[in-house]
């Protein structure tokens, strides 16, 4: 079972998100971003980072989707502590930044929330989306999908855990690994998106060229 530790006045139990880092410092800042969409939210990690590196410049929006109930690859993880520390991750970030971070919180399934956001008039609004929730492929074929209706023309799409798969390398089911699905994805809308080289492989980065 994950320990949770402190990270400064932050309260994480993994640091996933760590290697990231210094890619995301160089390719975010180009899109100008102030409203982000996360599909998958966890602890908060990468929300504390956005706070902390973009609501610096001005105020910020960031929607946050997840069911806070686990997948299947979360094992006997307590969920409901992993959204406490979520709720309290968010509020010191917010509390540490001169700027207005506004976080709104979608505890439901992925398509729903972004039904819900399409349906509100949030189409083509988003500058950055994040897609880190299920691993399933359908699932991430779908929030990919929906995900891009909500990016603007221009915005960047991130997709994780590319390379990321259940079963032992050499016995991976197609239906339990993001790649098929992220694959399928680009293919489908390769005249509407263009990769973004990036690093690691780990994730995916790719713009938005066309509605």
């Amino acid at each position: 079972m994950s320990v949770a530790q402190a990270v400064g006045e932050y309260e994480y139990t993994n640091d996933w998100f760590e290697q990231n880092v210094p890619v995301w410092d160089v390719l975010i800042p180009q899109y100008e971003p102030q409203k982000f969409l996360e599909i998958g939210s966890y602890e908060g990690r990468s929300v504390c980072y956005l706070i902390e590196k973009f609501a610096t410049k001005g105020p910020i929006e960031i929607d946050c989707i997840d069911t806070w109930a686990g997948g299947v690859e979360h094992g006997e993880i307590k969920m409901s502590d992993v959204e406490r520390r979520f709720d309290k991750n968010i509020a010191i970030a917010q509390s540490k930044v001169p700027n207005a971070a506004r976080v709104t919180k979608h505890k439901t399934f992925s398509h729903i929330a972004m039904a819900e956001l399409i349906a509100a008039g949030r189409a083509n609004s988003f500058d950055v989306v994040y897609i880190d929730g299920s691993h399933q492929a359908p699932d991430v074929l779908s929030d990919c999908v929906m995900g891009f209706h909500l990016l603007r023309v221009g915005g960047l799409m991130i997709c994780d855990d590319y390379v990321w798969s259940m079963e032992p390398i050499g016995s991976q089911d197609s239906l339990n690994m993001p790649k098929p699905a992220i694959d399928a994805f680009l293919n489908m809308f390769q005249r509407k998106m263009i990769m973004v080289r990036g690093a690691p492989i780990y994730q995916v980065y790719a713009a938005k060229t066309g509605a």
